[in-house]
């Protein structure tokens, strides 16, 4: 990297990895001159960067703000706590997201997806949604491919954008043709400097929405949306006309659209409650989007959803093993065990964020039978579930698993819903259900 050139304006983009460095790709496409910056002393993707752009000056560790910034393009993995861009907004130098730049310079419309859990597997859908409509589509954002690297490709009919709160929060203009907020509940609340906070940046993606999908059960959202013109709401609720929901018909129950019985919950693809109502979002969205019916119910028969979200790893000795790695808040796992039937053993723990586990333990009361934990707020958790069922702790996954199989009885499931992210034992949620799966085949050994 080169040595420091502070005589012009340039941008100063913070944080390396997959963001930082289509970020980078972005500018040298539009010929901006740039520098960078990461916490870390030997950042991800620093060899990317140096391939990519020799003559670019990259600081680590701690920095102070340089003189002659035009602007900062902050990566989601910088909190706005951070001390440079603090100095950045008493200086009154602007602030931007990726998804800022993209939503100045994209061509084509876009749908927004956010949601506290959720979100990818609605992004996808959609995606396979407007693919089966014929229509060209990409998709990226918070899941995927970042999303100026989107930008660099023929111009698609529309995109798919999973947006995450740190994204939104810096977006000043988000012109999005569809707009979905699925659920929030509290989460990331050691980037966000409170809730409320939290919240506002999830509510956000509507502000300049052309429409909007809802969810019944947040009446906050739709008072956001009282200025939008069209609007569709989703629940698991019976749905008034022209609306998402659940219906039952002798014995049955389907997915529905107003008084329409449209599918029934036995041939969706995907396993949950929870996914019923993500797949009703997703008709909801695809319908503001112009896409037909049919299309849209035949990815939902087909598609089974992604890797480690309630994902069915095998039976063993009469007990099912479901990877929920994905469950990284306290909602998730609770959406997973109440998607559950039988009794659970759970295998919960890492790093919760600064959440309350009051609820798990309501989730789990009668269901449970014992809670294996791990990681560092394993003793979080634990205080949590001493009152529902007997608590044992592990040092690894591994062990986990073998605890849980331990406990299980028959036609009991063994649920991986951690309830925390997964960075203080392992590179990624990800990792931690492959490591799951891992151990799970150990058994039939």
């Amino acid at each position: 990297m080169s040595a420091a050139r502070n005589t012009a304006t340039k941008d100063f983009v913070l944080g390396l990895g997959a963001t930082g460095l289509s970020i980078a790709r972005y500018l040298r496409r539009n010929d901006i001159e740039a520098m960078f910056f990461d916490t870390r002393d030997e950042p991800p993707g620093v060899d990317e960067l140096d391939e990519l752009w020799p003559e670019a000056e990259l600081l680590t560790g701690a920095a102070t703000l340089p003189t002659h910034i035009a602007r900062i393009i902050a990566s989601p993995g910088i909190p706005d706590s951070h001390p440079l861009l603090e100095s950045a907004r008493k200086k009154k130098v602007e602030v931007v997201s990726d998804i800022e730049l993209f939503a100045r310079e994209a061509k084509a419309p876009f749908i927004a997806v956010t949601g506290s859990n959720g979100k990818s597997t609605v992004t996808t859908l959609l995606f396979h949604m407007c693919h089966a409509a014929g229509l060209d589509v990409y998709a990226g954002g918070n899941f995927g491919e970042p999303a100026l690297d989107l930008l660099d490709k023929e111009r698609p009919d529309i995109y798919v954008l999973e947006l995450s709160s740190f994204q939104l929060q810096r977006t000043d203009k988000l012109p999005a043709e569809v707009a979905i907020l699925l659920n929030i509940s509290p989460d990331h609340l050691d980037w966000h400097a409170d809730e409320d906070e939290y919240r506002a940046a999830k509510y956000r993606v509507y502000r300049e929405a052309k429409s909007a999908v809802i969810n019944r059960d947040d009446e906050s959202a739709a008072d956001c949306v009282e200025k939008i013109k069209k609007v569709i709401s989703f629940g698991l609720d019976e749905p008034e006309d022209g609306h998402y929901g659940i219906r039952e018909s002798d014995g049955t129950v389907y997915l529905a659209r107003g008084e329409n019985l449209l599918l029934s919950t036995k041939d969706l693809a995907l396993f949950g409650t929870h996914n019923q109502a993500n797949a009703l979002a997703a008709l909801a969205a695809g319908e503001l989007a112009g896409i037909k019916l049919p299309d849209m119910l035949q990815v939902l028969v087909e598609f089974p959803g992604l890797p480690h979200r309630m994902q069915f790893v095998s039976r063993v000795g009469a007990v099912d093993f479901v990877n929920d790695s994905k469950a990284t808040n306290v909602a998730a796992a609770v959406a997973s065990v109440n998607s559950v039937d039988s009794m659970l053993v759970l295998i919960a723990g890492g790093v919760g964020k600064g959440a309350e586990f009051a609820d798990l333990a309501a989730a789990m009361e009668n269901k449970l039978r014992a809670a294996v934990l791990i990681g560092e707020d394993a003793e979080k958790i634990s205080d949590a579930l001493d009152t529902v069922m007997p608590v044992y702790f592990a040092t690894d996954m591994e062990d986990a698993v073998q605890q849980a199989a331990a406990y299980a009885e028959s036609d009991d499931t063994v649920l991986l819903a951690p309830a925390c992210a997964s960075l203080d034992q392992y590179e990624n949620y990800a990792a931690r259900g492959d490591k799951f799966a891992e151990a799970v085949g150990e058994l039939r050994r």
